[in-house]
């Protein structure tokens, strides 16, 4: 698999990404205002700290992207399987290429992606595909916990719906990953 070729293309159903990912646009439109000279300290603070979670975010989607590459590159994926993950991964890869792109525009520094194996993923602990898919599940269901705690810290209302737009789609991963674990998709009426 190329490691440097981008994922986010509409070939992989990514057109509902990118009507989705209007909404950064959106957010961006409303956090230029932000970026002024004359902006209030208030503001400044306000952006300050959307661009620390936007971080946080962008940190979490090359973590996933590391994640999938580490799962392709087993060899315990049927074929299947590999195919969605890739498809997960590009999605990893759009979300990263917005958040990145969002962060520069509001006039942040976006943080650096790292190596896998700077993850210190358990990779010796994945003898199987089922391990592979219990892996990324745990993942996505944490980066969807991540994403839940600061939608609603987000001064910039836009961007918080942009963060909520990616949750619903970090929560569609873990619940197609444990579905084909055989494990009930939807194991609680609320995600923690």
């Amino acid at each position: 698999m190329d490691t440097n070729a981008r994922m986010d293309s509409p070939a992989l159903d990514r057109r509902t990404w990118f009507k989705k990912g209007g909404l950064f646009v959106a957010g961006l439109t409303a956090a230029s205002g932000l970026a002024l000279p004359a902006r209030s300290f208030a503001a400044s603070m306000s952006n300050e700290d959307d661009i620390k979670m936007l971080n946080v975010a962008l940190g979490l989607e090359y973590q996933a992207i590391a994640a999938y590459q580490v799962g392709a590159e087993s060899g315990l994926l049927q074929k299947p399987v590999l195919a969605v993950a890739v498809e997960f991964q590009g999605q990893h890869k759009a979300h990263a290429g917005v958040l990145e792109s969002t962060i520069n525009k509001l006039g942040g520094t976006p943080v650096m992606s790292m190596k896998p194996a700077a993850y210190n993923f358990p990779t010796d602990k994945l003898k199987n595909q089922a391990d592979v898919l219990r892996f990324a599940a745990g993942l996505e269901k944490g980066a969807a916990s991540a994403y839940l705690g600061t939608v609603p810290q987000f001064h910039n209302r836009d961007l918080a719906k942009a963060a909520a737009s990616i949750m619903g789609d970090e929560t569609m991963h873990w619940a197609i990953l444990l579905n084909a674990l055989g494990e009930n998709p939807v194991p609680a009426a609320f995600i923690a």
